[in-house]
């Protein structure tokens, strides 16, 4: 639905795009404290492993890792606290239909600055099974085989 990837990209979920069918993306606020966003900026965010879910009617990011700010002192964060995401209340209603509904899961895909705010990139996930995961791997081997006769050819 929403448009993404305007400014610096400061984390991706590659992970996710391996483990995953993404259907749609969503692009959501966060809510973070003073030393999340100056280690955000700094790029010490990773999102291995997290994951969204829809609870009372808001969003929340569970297990996303931003690390502590160096010269943050007893007001620094917790690494793996949970983070609420800013929706529009269309779009999480949109969203809780279809994770209760379809079977799908809320991934974030990728966190990026945007006029100097931070934003994630919320997928709709289907689960990949191991045959599906075989076959994008076989794509991207013959698209890069692909692309390097062409750069051969051209050179000559």
């Amino acid at each position: 639905m929403a448009k993404s990837g305007e400014g610096k990209i400061l984390a991706q979920n590659r992970k996710a795009y391996h483990d995953y069918f993404i259907e749609e993306t969503f692009e959501a606020g966060l809510v973070l404290t003073g030393t999340e966003i100056k280690s955000m900026r700094k790029g010490s965010v990773s999102l291995r492993d997290a994951y969204a879910r829809v609870e009372k009617g808001e969003v929340f990011i569970h297990n996303m890792h931003i690390a502590p700010y160096e010269q943050g002192n007893r007001f620094n964060h917790d690494p793996l606290r949970t983070r609420k995401c800013l929706l529009h209340r269309k779009e999480i209603n949109y969203l809780f239909g279809a994770v209760r509904e379809r079977g799908v899961t809320l991934v974030p895909t990728k966190i990026y600055l945007k006029n100097g705010f931070a934003k994630v990139e919320l997928g709709l996930a289907k689960g990949k099974k191991l045959h599906d995961k075989r076959e994008t791997m076989k794509k991207r081997d013959a698209n890069r085989e692909i692309e390097r006769a062409l750069r051969d050819r051209q050179r000559g």
